[in-house]
Parts: C-alpha cells; sequence; structure tokens
C-alpha cells in the first residue's frame, strides 16, 4: 500500500538499523541461525490480486519476520492455518502488552484506542464483550433481519427507479452496511453520514495519522456522549447495552466507548467485501450464473468467496509473546511482537485442498476470514447476514446485471486497510 505519509528516511533507516541489531543479538545470544526481516511495502493492489510479498512469506516457511511500513523494529508472521488459529487462541500471545511497546504496523496510527477491546486479553476482554453479545449473537442478528432486509428493498428501488447505469458501490455496498451497522449500534438515522466519514478517514492510511486521529477522537467523543444518555436504557441496541453496563458500573465508560468505535468502524467493512465479491461475480459470469440458477447453494458459496477473496491489506493488529513459545521449530521470544495472517491461513493447502480454485461445494470451509479465538469479529454473523441479503436482492431483483465498464477499468481503494473498490460501475 503507498502511503501518502511514509517514514522519514532518516528515521526508516534508524528502524532497520534497530531491527537489525535485535535480530542480531538474539541471534547471537541463541546461537540460532540469522533471520531476514523481509520489508513489507503493501502496495495498492487491483481488483483480486493476492498480495505477491505475502505469497512469497507463505513459500518462503511457517514462520517469517516481517517489517511493515509504519512503527518501530520487525515482528514475526506466522501463515499456517494450524499455527494462526493456535497464536489467535493461546494466552501466551497477547493484545495488551501491544501497547507497551512500539511495533511495526501497516497504519500509522493505532486503530483501536488503549483500553478498547481490541487491545484488551480475556478476562477483561470477555467480560467486556459479553455486555454487547445479545446484539450480536445469532439471536440478536436475526432480530435485524426483517428490518436490514426491508432496508435493502428500499435501496434497491431507488436503483431501480433511477436506471442504469449506476455505481454500485455508491448506492447499494456503502448505503446499506451503514445503515445496518447504525441501526445495530442505536445511532440515529440523522448520524448514518457523519459515521460514514469519519470511518473512512479512520480506515485509511492516505490522509495522514492527524486525520485519521481526528477522526477517532470525534468518533469517541460522539460515543461518549450517546453512551451516557442511555445508562438507564433498557434497548437491544449496542449503545444501549452498553450504557445500561456503565451505569451499572459493570464496565468503564472509556472501555464501552473503545468498543463501540470497533464495532462502528467494523461494520462498514461489509462495504469493501460485498464490493470485492460482486465485482468477483461480475466478473466470473459461470459463477454468477450458478448463483443466478441454484439459490440453495448460495449461503455455502458466500463460505467460500469470503474465504478466498483478499479482503484486507497485509495484516491486522500484532500481538506480543508473554512467554518463549516455539512455533514449527521456531523459537519465539518473550517480548518479540507476532502477527497472523488469516488470508494466507484461507489457502492453507493441508486444510482447503487447491485453495486457488472457487469451488462453491468446498466442504467442510473452516475458514478464518473473520478471525479466531478471543478476537474472533464480534460482527461475524452479522456481516454474513448482509452478505447474503445483498446477493439475493441483486441476483433477483436485476437479472441482467453486468458491469459497465472492462473489468480493468474498476477503480479500488489506494491507501485503504480493507481492500475493495472504489467504485463499481454497473449495467443491466
Amino acid at each position: 500500500m503507498a502511503l501518502t505519509e511514509p517514514l522519514d528516511p532518516a528515521g526508516e533507516a534508524a528502524g532497520e538499523a534497530a531491527g537489525a541489531a535485535t535480530c542480531a543479538a538474539t541471534c547471537a545470544a541463541t546461537g540460532e541461525a540469522a533471520w531476514q526481516v523481509r520489508h513489507w511495502e503493501v502496495p495498492d493492489l487491483a481488483g483480486l490480486e493476492f498480495d505477491p510479498t505475502l505469497a512469497e512469506l507463505m513459500r518462503e516457511g511457517p514462520v517469517t519476520r516481517i517489517r511493515l511500513p509504519n512503527g518501530e523494529g520487525w515482528a514475526w508472521l506466522v501463515t499456517r492455518y494450524d499455527d494462526v488459529r493456535m497464536v489467535a487462541n493461546d494466552p501466551r500471545f497477547s493484545r495488551a502488552a501491544v501497547m507497551a511497546q512500539p511495533v511495526t504496523r501497516l497504519a500509522p496510527h493505532f486503530i483501536p484506542d488503549r483500553g478498547a477491546v481490541g487491545f484488551l486479553d480475556p478476562p477483561d476482554h470477555t467480560r467486556l464483550r459479553r455486555t454487547v453479545a445479545p446484539a450480536l449473537t445469532s439471536k440478536g442478528v436475526e432480530r435485524v433481519r426483517d428490518k436490514a432486509r426491508l432496508m435493502l428493498d428500499e435501496i434497491v428501488d431507488e436503483l431501480v427507479r433511477d436506471g442504469p447505469p449506476a455505481d454500485l458501490t455508491a448506492t447499494v455496498l456503502s448505503p446499506f452496511p451503514i445503515a445496518v451497522i447504525c441501526e445495530v449500534m442505536g445511532v440515529p438515522a440523522a448520524d448514518r453520514h457523519t459515521m460514514h466519514i469519519w470511518t473512512q478517514l479512520i480506515l485509511s492510511s492516505s490522509h495522514g495519522k492527524e486525520v485519521s486521529e481526528k477522526a477517532k477522537r470525534e468518533m469517541s467523543a460522539y460515543f461518549a456522549d450517546l453512551i451516557e444518555l442511555r445508562e438507564n436504557s433498557t434497548g437491544e441496541d449496542v449503545c444501549s447495552l452498553l450504557g445500561a453496563a456503565v451505569g451499572r458500573g459493570e464496565v468503564a465508560l472509556e472501555e464501552a466507548v473503545g468498543l463501540a468505535v470497533l464495532l462502528q468502524i467494523g461494520g462498514e467493512a461489509v462495504t469493501n467485501n460485498s464490493g470485492q465479491m460482486l465485482y468477483l461475480l461480475l466478473t466470473r459470469p459461470d459463477l454468477l450464473d450458478r448463483l443466478r440458477t441454484e439459490p440453495a447453494i448460495r449461503p455455502r458459496a458466500i463460505d467460500e468467496l469470503l474465504r478466498w477473496i483478499p479482503h484486507r491489506s497485509a495484516v491486522g493488529l500484532s500481538r506480543i509473546a508473554t512467554r518463549d513459545v516455539e512455533i514449527k521449530g521456531v523459537r519465539i521470544r518473550a517480548g518479540d511482537a507476532v502477527y497472523v495472517s488469516y488470508l494466507a491461513a484461507n489457502r492453507d493447502p493441508d486444510v482447503f485442498p487447491d485453495p486457488e480454485t472457487i469451488d462453491f461445494t468446498r466442504s467442510p470451509n473452516p475458514h478464518v476470514s473473520f478471525g479466531f479465538g478471543p478476537h474472533y469479529c464480534p460482527g461475524g454473523q452479522l456481516g454474513r447476514l448482509e452478505e447474503e441479503l445483498l446477493v439475493d436482492a441483486l441476483l433477483d431483483r436485476l437479472p441482467g446485471l453486468r458491469l459497465a465498464v472492462p473489468p480493468e477499468q474498476v477503480p479500488f481503494r489506494k491507501g485503504a486497510l480493507i481492500r475493495g473498490p472504489e467504485a463499481l460501475p454497473v449495467t443491466w
């Protein structure tokens, strides 16, 4: 990913030297062979191209060392399915410890705030997530199914009235997830646009650290006010549940706000994920025709598309090893930063035979597109519901749906942490 706020050359050189010195010192102290630290530049990738650096790292071995465009030092990267799940679920790898030391990272800023659920370990992590579980479990998600379908029908009605051509991202794939996550969060409809603007600024590195941090502060202040207003609420939306928990003294306001921000941001990932999904289907008529003629296979097909789509750039949040751990014969030292790649895990041939092939009959399909372990995406079930509704609505109501431009002319987002088309020009 091409960042518009790169590290200054002197700082970058110093960071490289520090990383190399640390590596050399570790190897000298342990007698281990020297490890190459791979500089992962993370270019902007168009279409559905799999990151070539990640592909190389996967070939080099199950555990490698990387340095990302921001932050300091180097980190281990784990790419095999079983190892990824182990690290994600093992208490010896701490998210909370990340805030206590500099770590190489993709974004120029930390997206969750200190104390947010993304940087908590159990039992604090478990305690905080439990407060919003009623809104995000299967039962909670089913509660919004009919409302979500109604909102989507209204959006598609407007699309049909206006007629082709249209930008599917602007007309459907963006407003629908925004409406759904705001409904689940308890954000008034009048504030949806502001939430969307904040989210886009937070999720992009192309505006620079200060712009992203300012947007995060403004969203946090908004949620602090909303949650405090609902301390005596009996509502079933996320902010009401958080407000009630704060009122009972079960969670601190700062914790509640951090969780709300993370959920709101994550809710808009559906825009990019569904954009990639629709782009794939519209450039693969064989897959699209099958979903049109065999609607019964759509839920399984969506799982396979979620497995295959390269939905993010590079990696997400790191963890810190709290003690020495061995992975595939590699000694991870206490204090080392560790990243897992869910994209790589989803293409592990030992788990997914012929992983490059999109197979709608793949079973079982234990993909980890929503993560794994305590930090499994809390909105995973909601995201899957939205993808199912979108595929049903667009394929059934627009049987002639197709790209309005050649595939190579579809613009993809630049400087984005979550990949997807900037616009998806279609006709029908």
